[in-house]
């Protein structure tokens, strides 16, 4: 088994992994494709106006320097960011991760969350993105932004919310109906859950 399935509990069941929304990666995505087009027309131009070998070798080798170092400065960090950014629901609690070298993780047991939220503007809206906001009795609310296809989410969470009221409430400690579980897909709830950005 891969992340997250492998740091759940052996009965626990995973209906949610999302990374951010890919929007995370527009700017960086924007300047790769600039400076390799900066890079290319560079080539060419050394290619065409540098006659001597030494010369030519140094600019080719200077171009190639400053195309790794703008990539490895402003292209690969916020990819390992996005890449490193986890949003888990299971049937028992949501978790975040997120870090590289430093890893980070925030665990909130169904049974805490108190409302569910989502917000989003026109432009996200038009992204199919947006922020959840999770809140408990006893805490400040926890605002996750850039969520993809919130809305699907914010109602996976609710349900699974209520289900774990209805477990609370029971005398048996078992809910209503115990063989009812929801997953989330492209579809909605009621699926196999989905891995976003995977």
């Amino acid at each position: 088994m891969g992340y997250p399935e492998d740091a759940l509990a052996g009965d626990e069941q995973l209906l949610l992994h999302r990374h951010p929304h890919w929007k995370m990666l527009f700017w960086p995505a924007v300047t790769f494709v600039l400076i390799t087009a900066l890079a290319g027309f560079a080539l060419g131009l050394v290619q065409n106006k540098v006659e001597s070998d030494n010369p030519k070798l140094i600019a080719l080798i200077a171009i190639a320097v400053v195309w790794v170092g703008v990539v490895a400065w402003r292209v690969v960090p916020p990819f390992i960011r996005w890449r490193a950014t986890h949003f888990i629901v299971t049937d028992r609690r949501v978790l975040i991760r997120h870090g590289v070298l430093t890893h980070t993780g925030i665990d909130i047991p169904m049974g805490r969350i108190s409302s569910v939220q989502f917000r989003h503007g026109l432009f996200d809206r038009m992204l199919g993105t947006g922020t959840l906001i999770i809140g408990s009795a006893s805490e400040d609310p926890l605002e996750f932004d850039d969520i993809p296809k919130v809305q699907k989410v914010h109602s996976l969470l609710y349900h699974q919310v209520f289900d774990a009221m209805q477990i609370d409430r029971n005398d048996d400690g078992r809910p209503d109906n115990p063989g009812r579980r929801r997953g989330y897909d492209d579809g909605g709830p009621g699926g196999p859950r989905n891995s976003w950005g995977s």
